[in-house]
This record gives C-alpha cells, structure tokens and sequence, in this order.
C-alpha cells in the first residue's frame, strides 16, 4: 500500500514539473497581465485537487488548458477578472448539474471530425494570439521552440518546457543588451524582451468574487459556454485515458468532479480548468493510475508557488509564446490532416468547417454545427440509420447496419465482455465513417491488451480499406493479424 501511494506520489510530481510552466503561460495569456501566472497556477491547484478527488476518471490530470483559456480570455477582456471569476464558478454550477442530469453520456455522439476541427481551431486561436510576441522577439521565440525540441529528444528525465524555461530565464540577462534590437547587418532579428514582471503574493485566500454591478444574467451564456467545453474538453481526456488503460470512465461523475474543482477555483482566484490530455498521459505513464496522484500533482503545485513569487517575475513573455505555440502546434490531429486526401470526403468537410467555424465565431457554434454537417452526411450515406449486434453462438456475433458516430460507442461498449475468444462479422455493415473506424481500431487495441483472443469475419473490401487509411502502423499490423481471409 504504502509502496502504491509513493509511486503515485512521484508521478504527481513528475505531472507538477510539467504543469507548472503550462499553467504559467495559459494564466498570462487569458488575463494579459503578470498576476495571470498566480491566476494559472491557483486553476491547477484548486480545480485539479478538486476534479482528482470527486471525478470519474481515475488518474486524470485538470489544470488550465488551450480551449479554456480562449474562453476565458473573451470572457476576462469583456468584464474583468473578479468578474469572470464569477463566471467561472457558475461553469461549475452547470457542470454539476449535467453530471446530475447524465448528459455526460452524450459525449459519446460527437464524431471524431468535429473532435479533430474544433481542437484545429484552437490550435490556430492561440498561435495568432502570440503573434504579437513572435514579431516583437521572433529570434527568442524560435530559439525557445528549437530547444524545446533538442531537450525533447535529449534529456527524457524532465519535461522540456522546465528545461527552456529554466535556462532561458537564467542565461537571459546575460544576453538581454545584445538580443534587444538585435540585428545581423541589415538583418532585423529581434526587439525589445518583455518580462512578466513583478507579482502579488502567491498565498492563496478563499473570496467571494465581486459583480461590480453587473446582472449576473449577463453571465449566463459565457458561464454556460464554458461550461459545455470543459466539459467535452475533460471526457475526451476521459475517452483517451480509456484507451490508453483499457479502463472505462464513468462520465457523469467526472462532470461533477469538474464542476467542483472549477468552483473551487473561482472562490480562491483560479482560471477554470478541464481534463487535460497531455498531462494526463504523462501520469499514466509515470505510473499514476488513481486520484492519488492527480491530487499529489496540485498539492506539489501549492508548494511550489508558496516560494515562487519573486522567481516567476523574471521570466520572459517570449519564451512562454514559444511553449503555447508549440503546445498548440501539438493540438492538431496531424494524423488526419495527413490523411484527408484519402478518407472519408464527408468526414474531411466536416472536420475543416469545424475548424474554421471554431477560428471565424465561437467554439459552442462550431461544434453544434460539426454534429448537424455529421448528422447530414450520415443522412446521405447510410440507407440504415440504426445499427445492431446480433449474437449467434456463444462468442460470434454479427453487426448489422451502418457504424457510425452515432453508434460505434453503444456496439463496441456491449461487445466488451470477459470472454476469451470473440468473432466479429462485419458482412452487413453498410456504412463506417472515420468515428466508427476509430472505434473499431481502438477496440482491436483493447481485445489485444486485455488478451482477447478477436477474429473479424467477412470483413467487405471497401470498409477494409477504409479501415487501413486511417489505421496507424502498429494498427494495421493488428489488424491484420485478426481479420480472416474472406
């Protein structure tokens, strides 16, 4: 036990080392001022003790992430921050109460392009709101993503954004009269390096945030806003974590979890705060597997920022634009960019209208409209709206019908079973679109970690075919490997 709780422990410190410079850069960016980094810090802190200890997600990791912090930054900008620490906190209230109303079941209906555009989209929102960073220092902004990437590959012990953060603040001063206004003959290479700058007190206080005369009605749709995107952002880390633990998350308990962990941060001046991914995934495989360690990663934070104060000043604003640029940079699903000219055409609009819909108006919009241009191109695809699973003998079970965002979750969730050996026949499947793919591959992962012994029958030729374009490497041998010869 005690054994256990020590290597849950070093995991949250290992998940608080990469944190920590995150946090940092989402607070600065959303209040664009030093006390942003405090506002940041205290999100990771309160929202992800909270959301690790009352969520449904054992080992998830909540800190400030990159569609948060658009939001948030809107919500700042229009009406201050005593008041958006308001706004945060009814998120929260909402959050609860979808948990409360099992609407975190639905997270299984959003279709895996509309996943891969809306995350697209803010991947560009936060690279053009550094613009301003990279054309006023751009040699110190690219100079951070180079190093970002050499420590990368280097050093594998610490997170890379600690490294660059680290040296760059130490040697920088050093350096600081040669950068500024630096130039190579006629050459313009970079300005004036800007600094966070001095910061209040790093001790956290519980307060009630103030209105300043504004209705709280005003507050509604930006609370609500917030509130429906942490709360995809949060169960899509949910989703992955699934995959990558062969778990199963309980959807509406991690609603709730979010929702107190933000309400927490709003009372003690954090910024609201969902699941976030890439964290999450250095604790699972840190040996993080329980709230344990998600709570030890906020507890390590306070720690640190109870000292941090007069450090946190000096660090330059263009090296955190070079860690959110390459964090976003990172937010894109590559993988299905690279593949666009192959897959589903369908599935490609919806993902670039999700995109550019997220970038041009709103993230809620932009996902209402990514599920309607889905639900549109499943219309015109498919001659079946339904699909089921038939079971024939013990373990062979036949799917019929088409495989798409509306129900590969329900298939692939009844066909989880502790059987040994399972057979799949895929004969009568009339339709699969990228989300049905996804899962069907995710499923053949899960059978091969759990030591099931799969076999896919009958498997038709252009469902195969699909299936191997949007396959990894790892997954086409894995699939080869279980479907039979038809």
């Amino acid at each position: 036990m005690l054994q256990r709780i020590a290597k849950e422990s070093l995991s949250g410190l290992t998940v608080a080392i990469v944190a920590l410079p995150l946090a940092i850069a989402f607070g600065i960016t959303a209040t664009d001022s030093p006390e942003g980094a405090l506002v940041g810090l205290f999100g990771a802190i309160f929202a992800g003790f909270f959301a690790a200890v009352f969520g449904g997600t054992p080992g998830q990791v909540t800190g400030p992430t990159g569609p948060i912090t658009v939001v948030a930054t809107g919500v700042i900008a229009t009406h201050g921050l005593d008041v958006a620490f308001v706004v945060f906190i009814m998120a929260g209230v909402f959050q609860i109460l979808f948990g409360i109303s099992k609407i975190g079941s639905l997270i299984r209906f959003i279709p895996h392009p509309v996943v891969s555009g809306f995350m697209g989209g803010i991947a560009l929102i936060i690279i053009l709101g550094e613009l301003d960073q990279l054309k006023q220092s751009p040699l110190l902004v690219v100079v951070t993503i180079g190093l970002l990437l050499l420590s990368g590959r280097v050093i594998k012990a610490v997170p890379p954004s600690l490294i660059v953060l680290v040296v760059v603040t130490a040697t920088l001063p050093l350096l600081d009269s040669v950068l500024t206004d630096f130039r190579i003959g006629p050459v313009w290479l970079n300005g004036a390096i800007d600094y966070i700058g001095e910061i209040p007190s790093a001790i956290p206080t519980l307060e009630l945030p103030d209105l300043g005369g504004v209705s709280i009605w005003t507050l509604v749709l930006p609370a609500l806003s917030i509130a429906l995107l942490g709360s995809i952002d949060s169960l899509l880390t949910s989703v992955v974590m699934d995959n990558i633990t062969g778990n199963r998350h309980r959807s509406n308990a991690e609603l709730i979890g979010q929702g107190l962990g933000n309400i927490a941060s709003g009372f003690f001046g954090g910024l609201a705060s969902a699941g976030a991914t890439v964290r999450s995934v250095v604790n699972i495989q840190n040996g993080g597997r329980t709230a344990v360690s998600a709570a030890a990663h906020s507890v390590i934070l306070l720690i640190f920022v109870v000292g941090l104060g007069a450090v946190v000043q000096y660090i330059p604003l263009s090296v955190l634009s070079g860690i959110l640029i390459l964090t976003a940079i990172g937010m894109f699903d590559w993988e299905a960019i690279r593949k666009a000219h192959v897959a589903p055409r369908g599935d490609v609009a919806v993902m670039f209208v999700t995109m550019l819909v997220t970038v041009q108006f709103d993230l809620t919009i932009a996902v209402a409209t990514g599920v309607i241009l889905s639900l549109l191109v499943h219309l015109v695809q498919s001659r079946k709206h339904k699909a089921s699973v038939v079971r024939h003998e013990s373990a062979d079970y036949r799917i019929r019908g088409p495989l798409s965002f509306l129900s590969a979750d329900r298939v692939f969730t009844s066909l989880r079973s502790a059987e040994p050996n399972l057979s799949l026949n895929l004969q009568e499947v009339s339709y699969m679109d990228v989300s049905g793919a996804k899962a069907l591959l995710n499923f053949v992962d899960h059978a091969e970690r759990s030591g099931v012994e799969l076999s896919i029958k009958a498997l038709p030729p252009d469902i195969e075919g699909k299936l191997k374009v949007l396959a990894s490497d790892q997954q086409i041998d894995r699939l080869k490997a279980v479907v039979e010869p038809v």
